[in-house]
């Protein structure tokens, strides 16, 4: 089946229990996948724009409405869509940074999130991870007083996420908020892999900003993502255009600087906005997602040789795991080389670990049932003791 002229249609969902740690959170619900046909078209949430002709004002469809209830599900003020996190990482980050000043960030911090400080001017420092590769609020405030020693203040941002992305372990934002409030510094918190995956409170963990992926963790097409703000950061990051043309004396009304105008239209925030209600649901249950990756992990685990490189027991459904004595020994003489693990996984109906890994990789088991999770780790095991691999119990 084709899409068009050279596009192949992709089915890796339809056909394979996919494991691909960046995309299980993302998967579209069948109201998405409605939204996508009937909105696909580019302005299509346009057709009742009115005055003041903003996006986040549009009430059919409810746009106005999606805004508000998303403020209150996160716990938070006031909230924009945005075209990825990455773009709420950026409207932060130009609001409160200047050239040279320092910006707290992580060892563990997700690329964009350097790329947001870059891009205003800003100079990173990380509070390193500690050996079972966490976060802590100590860290934090020895690493606050080193900037403060170095820069002669305190950063004037921090970027704290609680599930990073190279491990999939569970930060203590609330601890690291209130260290930094102490220094009056604003926190945004990256909630790539927990907004629309698990509950989050913004106020109660007292960070400053709720990022979230759209396409990431709450079931909506790419790119997409949602800026949330406390009341107090709402007026600065969503501050109102003040600019005036010279010659036409021009002005923009209510439109927002940070956000250029309007954000998400058409598919990507309309899809969202479908599988809200889906997501709001699913994440009540994140303790059986939990349940069911802990099926896989004792499965791996019970391979001799194989280890979790992130916290255990687990808090996440993504996790690195290091099978460099497991499976990588196999791929050291077998003739698809570390191949082979890919494409035994593939004939037993599971996709997404890295094509070539066997030593140190990803994955996610997030939106997986109970049977398919039993499939998930009889396969592993199954794949193991086919080439030699000695199993527990």
């Amino acid at each position: 089946m084709r899409c068009g002229q050279g596009i192949e249609a992709r089915q890796v969902d339809e056909l394979f229990i996919n494991i691909d740690p960046i995309q299980a959170g993302g998967r579209l619900t069948a109201d998405a996948m409605k939204a996508v046909v009937a909105y696909g078209d580019g302005y299509s949430v346009c057709d009742n724009c009115r005055k003041p002709n903003r996006l986040d004002y549009i009430a059919k469809p409810p746009i106005a409405e999606f805004h508000k209830d998303v403020a209150k599900w996160l716990n938070m003020d006031a909230v924009r869509t945005v075209p990825g996190a990455r773009r709420g990482f950026q409207a932060v980050a130009h609001t409160y940074v200047n050239k040279g000043d320092p910006v707290l960030l992580t060892s563990l911090s997700h690329y964009t999130e350097f790329l947001a400080v870059e891009e205003s001017g800003g100079v990173a420092r990380e509070i390193p991870a500690n050996d079972q590769k966490l976060v802590t609020p100590d860290a934090t405030a020895e690493k606050i007083e080193a900037v403060k020693r170095e820069f002669g203040r305190a950063p004037v941002l921090a970027f704290i996420d609680h599930v990073d992305y190279q491990y999939g372990n569970m930060h203590d934002v609330a601890g690291i908020a209130k260290v930094c409030r102490q220094y009056d510094v604003p926190i945004v918190y990256n909630g790539a892999y927990t907004v629309g995956i698990l509950p989050v409170d913004g106020k109660a963990m007292g960070v400053d900003f709720v990022v979230g992926s759209g396409h990431k963790s709450m079931a909506a097409p790419a790119p997409s993502g949602v800026l949330a703000a406390t009341a107090e950061r709402e007026k600065e990051v969503f501050r109102t255009t003040a600019i005036i043309g010279d010659v036409t004396n021009r002005k923009f009304g209510i439109k927002e600087p940070e956000m250029m105008g309007c954000t998400l239209m058409g598919v990507t925030l309309v899809g969202m906005m479908a599988s809200f209600p889906h997501v709001k649901e699913r994440t009540k249950h994140f303790d059986k997602e939990l349940a069911n990756h802990k099926i896989v992990m004792d499965a791996l685990l019970s391979i001799e040789g194989t280890k979790c490189l992130s916290e255990f027991p687990r808090k996440h459904t993504m996790t690195r795991i290091d099978t460099i004595a497991s499976f990588d020994k196999v791929a050291e003489s077998h003739k698809k080389r570390g191949y082979y693990l890919q494409s035994a996984l593939e004939e037993k109906g599971i996709t997404g670990v890295i094509p070539g890994a066997t030593k140190v990789w990803k994955f996610n088991t997030y939106g997986t049932t109970r049977k398919q999770a039993e499939h998930l780790g009889r396969a592993f095991v199954e794949i193991a003791r086919e080439n030699g691999l000695a199993v527990k119990g």
